[in-house]
């Protein structure tokens, strides 16, 4: 029943298939990397700017407004 027409195609199956057994091996591996044990954040996730510093400070408290608009303009 097959014709040959087919035939030509037959090898797109097994190649999606091992492409997307590598793509989930690979989340996998990444996967477990970001989950262990004493991964640095902060060298995952890139070098943080000084008015990223300067949010977080202000978000957790330890400037007041004054102090971090003060600060905000000296870096812009």
């Amino acid at each position: 029943m097959m014709d040959g027409s087919m035939m030509g195609w037959s090898w797109i199956w097994p190649t999606l298939v091992v492409i997307g057994l590598v793509l989930l091996g690979y989340l996998a591996y990444r996967l477990v990397q970001n989950r262990r044990p004493g991964a640095d954040t902060a060298a995952v996730a890139g070098p943080t700017s000084a008015r990223q510093i300067l949010d977080e400070r202000y978000a957790r408290g330890e400037i007041d407004d004054e102090e971090y608009r003060k600060r905000r303009d000296t870096l812009t």
